[in-house]
């Protein structure tokens, strides 16, 4: 008896750490970009991958973590990629993070610094380390704009716009009255998402981790761990062309001439040379008129003197 009594309080015991270990761990739903997932007084913990700060899984992990997780996730290689993949690292960097998640005021990618909005989008001109930034201007305003792809009939606004609604509101928990527009205007879709400091209560998400989510989403690179976004609209699957997230802060930006894009640069260029050309055949244009009328008065005053003669 007592080989068989020891065989099944052995078992006994192994079933119970199975499902102890069960119990202790947990799958962090809104964010696929975490290790170490336990329960914590029923609430589901983990730690940001390259930050290691603990995040709550009930809800949206700021987008400093996420971009944080994410350049980690690119530089060790962890995240299995397509055979023809490339990466756009356009407008990602490794930010600096608070311990709550929020983004500092001042980022560095070594030598050089800039400062950042709470959307940590760079708002300043990069400088060297001695560049000061005094506070993380907040931004209050997000516009995402997107652009479907051509129809045959257009969609149904009120259907459009009752989608993005609830997908909002229930997929990243943001209340209603911070989504303050939503247009359609065939083929473009904007949305409008403004929030200000004293708007946003105390745990709840900031409409700077929402424009992010949404954007992984509707570009195919979810940060839930499982639940993908379905982009349909009356059943009708919606593809889009592109999408763009304009941010505007409670403080203007400040950047300088030098900071413009090449594009926009040579449109200026070319205004200025077309004005500069303008002037000179209207400069042109009046002396050939000068020698003119000069020439006419010179004709009719040999004339004068022939007849006088």
């Amino acid at each position: 008896m007592k080989p068989l009594y020891g065989a099944a309080l052995f078992l006994l015991l192994l079933f119970c750490a199975a499902v102890c270990a069960q119990q202790s761990s947990c799958i962090c739903e809104m964010n696929k970009r975490v290790t170490n997932c336990r329960i914590d007084n029923t609430k589901c913990l983990c730690d940001a991958v390259g930050s290691g700060i603990t995040v709550y899984c009930d809800t949206l992990t700021p987008k400093c973590l996420l971009m944080k997780a994410e350049v980690m996730g690119s530089k060790s290689g962890r995240r299995e990629k397509p055979k023809d993949a490339f990466e756009d690292t356009d407008g990602l960097y490794d930010p600096d993070c608070e311990n709550s998640g929020a983004f500092k005021a001042k980022q560095c990618n070594g030598t050089t610094c800039w400062c950042v909005n709470t959307a940590g989008v760079r708002r300043t001109d990069k400088h060297d380390a001695d560049l000061k930034c005094n506070q993380l201007v907040r931004t209050i305003w997000i516009i995402i704009e997107m652009k479907h792809a051509e129809r045959n009939a257009p969609l149904n606004a009120e259907s459009l716009k009752k989608f993005f609604m609830d997908t909002i509101t229930n997929r990243y928990l943001l209340a209603g009255r911070y989504i303050t527009n939503v247009v359609y205007e065939n083929p473009y879709i904007t949305i409008d998402l403004k929030q200000n400091s004293s708007d946003k209560y105390s745990g709840g998400v900031d409409i700077a981790d929402v424009a992010y989510y949404f954007e992984k989403d509707v570009k195919g690179d979810s940060i839930f761990h499982s639940n993908t976004l379905n982009l349909s609209i009356d059943n009708e699957a919606l593809k889009l062309e592109r999408t763009v997230v304009y941010y505007v802060d409670e403080i203007a930006p400040e950047f300088s001439m030098k900071s413009l894009t090449p594009g926009l640069i040579a449109v200026i260029v070319v205004v200025v040379i077309a004005i500069v050309a303008a002037i000179v055949v209207l400069v042109l244009t009046r002396r050939r008129k000068g020698k003119y009328v000069k020439a006419e008065v010179k004709e009719m005053n040999e004339m004068h003197r022939g007849l006088n003669a």
